[in-house]
């Protein structure tokens, strides 16, 4: 990957893709891992790109197929991933696991089921009903319905009725 690639194309959306990779995993080692594992696709899949959407569409469409499937393959394999270390510009960017009150909204949003997930994070970047069902692979109408009930959820958790 292109120094000039990976600064100009995805720099602008690192901070889509620490969303991302925060809301499934648990520990700074596996979100440095996931981190880079959508950076490497996002490179190889750059040609693929048709410019139908808008680049952080594509981003967010990309990280959350990884994060997908590597949460899959962990869970099927107990795999584990090494590690080099993030680039110093995404790690000052990131301060991924520093904040208290985000890290109990992370812990909230994991106790969502894996699609829940992604739909509540594409939500809170403010991405309209259409582009969330897009990425999604589903409805418009569907969209609506499951925010609401996944933000239930959410104050249930948040309020500590449910564990």
């Amino acid at each position: 990957m292109s120094n000039d690639f990976y600064r100009l194309s995805i720099l602008p959306c690192a901070a889509i893709i620490i969303k991302i990779c925060r809301a499934y995993t648990n520990s700074q080692e596996d979100f440095e891992d996931y981190y880079q594992e959508v950076c490497l696709q996002i490179w190889r899949s750059k040609d693929n790109f048709q410019e139908q959407s808008e680049w952080s569409t594509w981003v967010y469409k990309i990280s959350l197929n990884v994060c997908l499937t590597l949460l899959k393959k962990k869970k099927k394999n107990h795999q584990y991933f090494a590690s080099d270390s993030l680039p110093e510009e995404a790690i000052e960017k990131s301060h991924a696991f520093a904040d208290e009150s985000l890290n109990q909204l992370y812990d909230a949003i994991r106790q969502l089921s894996e699609v829940d997930r992604g739909v509540i994070l594409l939500y809170l970047e403010e991405k309209s009903y259409q582009e969330i069902a897009d990425i999604i692979g589903t409805n418009a109408n569907n969209i609506g319905v499951r925010i609401t009930r996944i933000k239930e959820r959410l104050k249930k958790v948040l309020d500590g009725k449910i564990n």
